[in-house]
């Protein structure tokens, strides 16, 4: 991530009792998500925080692992971890770390980036990254808070936060620009499912290309 892990840290706790924000629009997520699972596929998160996402899918996936930056998020989220989900496991490390990432190259079937892609300032290469993790014919989705969307003046009230140590670096992306990086780094079907979500959040789905497809 783009700061440094004992901001997060401190946030943990907090984080972790936080209710979902708008539980409609997560719900029909969850929805979109479940549809591309078999029982037997392989799924990544990216930013998994404190597990929950990751522990909704477990039942419906042969494998879930999940990858924060912070130690203290991850605590968490093997604090949660029930004692028969033995195919459930939680990592520490940054997107943006190849030898951090729980499984081996094509060995995805589903990667999950939520709330991860305004605060990664390479995108190109972290795309490029989880495409390269995923299987030919594997899924993408994508969840962001898009605030080039917003005519609320984010970034003064953003560089005053993070003078103060309140927030982390914030990349004010718009949603057709997030849909075109998904495409320059090699995604196809690029899908942006309506879920109700608010306007400034961008939910996109992708798709790496099938084996033997045209590049």
């Amino acid at each position: 991530m783009t700061t440094d892990p004992r901001f997060w840290d401190q946030l943990a706790e907090k984080y972790a009792a936080q209710p979902v924000s708008d539980p409609a629009a997560f719900a029909r997520k969850i929805e979109v998500m479940k549809a591309r699972l078999r029982p037997t596929d392989v799924v990544v998160e990216l930013g998994c925080g404190t597990g929950s996402l990751a522990l909704i899918l477990a039942p419906f996936a042969g494998a879930v692992h999940g990858l924060d930056y912070s130690p203290e998020m991850i605590r968490i989220a093997r604090g949660k971890v029930a004692p028969g989900d033995s195919h459930v496991h939680f990592h520490v490390g940054a997107a943006e770390d190849p030898a951090a990432l729980p499984v081996a190259e094509g060995g995805a079937d589903l990667v999950l980036a939520c709330s991860l892609l305004h605060l990664v300032p390479d995108r190109q290469a972290v795309l490029a990254r989880l495409l390269r993790l995923l299987k030919p014919g594997g899924t993408l989705v994508a969840s962001t808070v898009c605030l080039g969307e917003s005519w609320v003046p984010y970034r003064p009230i953003l560089t005053v936060m993070q003078w103060l140590g309140k927030a982390p670096p914030v990349w004010a992306l718009t949603k057709a620009g997030l849909a075109d990086e998904l495409r320059r780094a090699g995604f196809v079907e690029v899908d942006a499912p309506d879920v109700g979500a608010e306007p400034k959040v961008s939910f996109l789905t992708g798709r790496k290309p099938p084996a033997g497809a045209p590049a």
